[in-house]
């Protein structure tokens, strides 16, 4: 039986997701944790009997951290399995994407390419902000969270409930410093393609142009 969890997320969700997996066992231990150094700190002798499960968390566990879990390591993904990677909302906003998704994964030492257990769909409705899709996903994630709350707290071993694999580029933070590179003969609708998804400063990364080593910002106007 699984006696512990690491509990890897924001220091806002720490609170209502321990709740939410004490509901379902009380006695049992939760680290909540935020970052590698908390996870390293934590007696390795106590993870042998115990699961680690991160939740919209955009640390990267090294696979040395992963083998001390002897229930396995679990990731909450806010994106569909043909998203991996890195600020998914983002992408799937810029490919002009008709539906999302939220996925349960087990975690690999490769990001997001562990097996799948379970993914959540839904279509993006039109004329969806940045704002709008990751507040869906998020809710979405949530409530993913709760349907699995359960057997992460109490099953030794966990069933996966889809047969999806992932698929797709994997983002990284790379890959979108690079969408905001805008070259001078960008396209009026490239141009707004690339505002919509990466337009809003998210990460201290902004579309940008460089000039003769001068770097111009953007800043889309208000009504945009």
């Amino acid at each position: 039986m699984v006696e512990g969890l690491a509990l890897l997320t924001e220091a806002a969700e720490q609170v209502a997701l321990s709740r939410i997996l004490r509901s379902f066992r009380p006695d049992l231990a939760i680290w909540a944790v935020s970052g590698i150094e908390e996870l390293r700190s934590i007696d390795a002798s106590a993870l042998r009997n115990a699961r680690l499960v991160a939740f919209a968390s955009g640390v990267i566990v090294p696979a040395d951290v992963l083998a001390r879990f002897g229930h396995g390591a679990y990731n909450f993904h806010p994106g569909p399995p043909n998203y991996p990677g890195w600020a998914p909302a983002h992408f799937a906003l810029y490919d002009r994407a008709e539906t999302f998704g939220v996925t349960l994964h087990a975690m690999a030492e490769k990001v997001d390419s562990g097996a799948i257990l379970d993914v959540v769909s839904f279509p993006i409705p039109p004329g969806s902000t940045l704002m709008r899709l990751g507040e869906l996903a998020y809710a979405h994630l949530l409530q993913l969270f709760e349907v699995w709350a359960e057997p992460l707290a109490q099953e030794s071993s966990l069933t996966p409930r889809s047969a999806q694999s992932w698929s797709g580029r994997t983002n990284t933070r790379r890959s979108y410093r690079q969408a905001c590179d805008i070259p001078l003969d960008i396209s009026r609708d490239e141009l707004w393609r690339r505002m919509r998804a990466f337009g809003g400063n998210h990460y201290g990364i902004a579309p940008a142009i460089n000039l003769h080593g001068v770097t111009f910002r953007a800043s889309p106007p208000e009504s945009s």
